[in-house]
């Protein structure tokens, strides 16, 4: 008797063989299709930096109002020069603050004017005070004189100044003529400081 083997499972082999070989030959094509893309890519490179705000402070640190055995009807007089040395545009304010050690309020009677530089003669800046008002003769008091406005925004009296510009003004000190003896031999120690700020973003 002639024994044969299982014409079922040779058939699953077969199937199987050639299955997968499809499938190598799909995967294999599918890989070739991939390889065959056109592609691009561009990149840009986009560079910052902080801008700054910056007075010249060896420039401020020049002006010299100080005076002694002042008299009434007596003034000293100098001019400031405001510098931006910064890379934006500010804009800046000034306000004073003034001490009363001795208690007799010196403080409260002399006055402070500020003006733009000389029309007359500008190239020595004060001389002639002549001016556009920045500050109508005011006393100085405890604190408060000046203008503009120290708080951040825009505020009516700031001053503005773009990148490297500088300006100059002129300050006076002022003993009124009126002054009573009571202010003899009476000091006081005033404290100029400037503000600035950036004006971009800062409306």
């Amino acid at each position: 008797m002639a024994i044969t083997g299982s014409p079922g499972r040779s058939t699953r082999q077969r199937f199987g063989l050639l299955l997968a070989g499809g499938l190598a030959a799909l995967s294999l094509a599918a890989g070739q299709l991939s390889l065959a893309l056109f592609t691009d890519q561009e990149t840009v490179d986009a560079a910052f930096a902080s801008g700054s705000v910056a007075l010249d402070a060896d420039r401020i640190d020049a002006l010299t109002l100080t005076a002694s055995a002042m008299v009434p009807g007596d003034s000293v007089t100098d001019d400031v020069v405001v510098e931006n040395d910064g890379t934006v545009q500010l804009r800046y304010a000034l306000s004073t603050t003034s001490t009363n050690a001795d208690s007799k309020g010196l403080r409260t009677v002399l006055t402070l004017a500020i003006k733009t530089i000389d029309v007359t003669t500008p190239e020595t800046p004060c001389d002639n005070f002549d001016g556009s008002t920045v500050l109508a003769a005011t006393a100085l008091g405890a604190s408060g004189t000046g203008f503009g406005n120290p708080a951040a925004g825009s505020h009516s009296g700031d001053r503005t100044l773009n990148a490297g510009a500088s300006e100059t003004l002129c300050f006076r000190v002022t003993l009124p003529s009126s002054t009573g003896s009571a202010y003899q031999s009476a000091s006081t120690t005033t404290t100029f400081t400037f503000d600035a700020e950036q004006t971009s973003s800062n409306p």
